[in-house]
């Protein structure tokens, strides 16, 4: 979110200085061991770089291998938090592609925008259902309604898709225990408790949890605190459900979006300003001695900029949503995300953290 300072700017250059050279030498150190290992002649530095960008061509910008796609007709999926942003665009989506879709909305009960607009469809195929998932006796009254209204309830529901989300920010000093508690009681408990109630008929139709968590859900952030926790629950969550559900033939996927708010919305200018008077004014007041108002609004400003980056369309996560549901091989984890935060993600999971600590903070 911050402006990299000139020492951070020198510090990620001469990091990508240190980087090429290791590869420079390393590189053909490491394939002229392989070639020797396979009886075959030694390369040179040239050929060597050439299979290093080869590899960076197949990862990166390749399209995505076909895996095999499963059958559409009869199959059912279940997608919460469908009011507005993934949710909204992935019902309607599915819908497309053929799909049952039962789509949870907190303001269905409320005549929300976002539920009344896909009730218009008149669909056999489209149905909205009232879902709060921070209540028990909703999720279970949705997965009730779920059960009456599958075409087969024997062979179960094809797919959840635990959408739901809130975000937030704020210094950990000027985020209320309430905060976090409220923050988790969506992102996290809400995914657990939903997955918890459709499991059975998961399990039945040997079909799919597609979890939405976040690239903050392997990586920290400043003012994020309440956001990352409720997102690093949902991939430890994801990880040990994965395991459990291998034996059952359920596939267990993991969505890990980048900046997408300006595409759904989730903060807004006018958010964070709200969001930011009452964080001021429900401090301490040695919190707001210590750290001073300049310092709080300096923050403030930064969040309000953050609010206006991102990318402006969410089809690259419906796409990795829809191969996690369809494809009879998805991935463990899907990252759509902008290639500087794909590069700043495996940075800060794969180095120590004293690297990563220095080129971003």
């Amino acid at each position: 979110m911050a402006p990299l300072s000139v020492f951070r700017v020198a510090l990620l250059v001469s990091f990508s200085v240190f980087l090429t050279v290791v590869l420079g030498f390393g590189l053909p150190a490491l394939l002229n061991a392989v070639m020797r290992m396979l009886g075959l002649p030694e390369t040179s530095v040239t050929e060597c770089i050439v299979v290093l960008y080869l590899g960076f061509v197949l990862y990166v910008a390749t399209p995505r291998i076909p895996r095999g796609l499963v059958e559409v007709k009869g199959k059912a999926v279940f997608i919460t938090g469908c009011d507005s942003g993934f949710g909204n665009a992935l019902a309607k989506h599915l819908h497309r592609l053929g799909f049952t879709v039962f789509a949870g909305c907190l303001l269905k009960d409320k005549s929300g925008e976002g539920a009344k607009e896909l009730e218009e469809f008149h669909s056999d195929r489209m149905r909205v259902v009232q879902l709060d998932v921070c209540s028990e006796e909703q999720v279970n009254q949705a997965v009730e309604y779920i059960k009456d209204n599958l075409e087969d309830s024997e062979r179960g529901l094809w797919a959840v898709v635990n959408n739901a989300g809130v975000s937030t920010f704020g210094e950990v000093e000027f985020t209320s225990m309430d905060t976090y508690k409220q923050v988790s009681e969506v992102n996290l408990w809400g995914t657990i408790r939903v997955t918890k109630a459709v499991l059975p008929l998961i399990r039945r139709a040997r079909g799919r949890v597609v979890n939405l968590a976040s690239m903050y859900g392997r990586m920290g952030n400043v003012m994020r605190s309440p956001y990352c926790v409720s997102k690093y629950g949902v991939e430890a969550f994801s990880d040990c459900l994965r395991y459990e559900m291998k034996t059952w033939g359920v596939k267990v996927s993991i969505i890990e979006p980048g900046n997408f708010i300006v595409a759904t919305g989730i903060l807004t200018r006018d958010i964070v300003a709200t969001t930011a008077n009452k964080l001021w004014n429900e401090a301490s007041p040695n919190v707001k001695e210590d750290y001073g108002k300049a310092h709080f609004e300096h923050h403030m400003a930064l969040m309000r900029s953050y609010c206006n980056s991102g990318q402006k369309e969410v089809a690259p996560v419906l796409d990795d949503i829809t191969d996690a549901i369809m494809s009879k091989h998805p991935y463990t984890r899907y990252n759509p995300m902008e290639p500087h935060w794909w590069i700043r993600e495996q940075v800060m999971t794969h180095l120590p953290g004293a690297i990563s600590d220095l080129l971003y903070f």
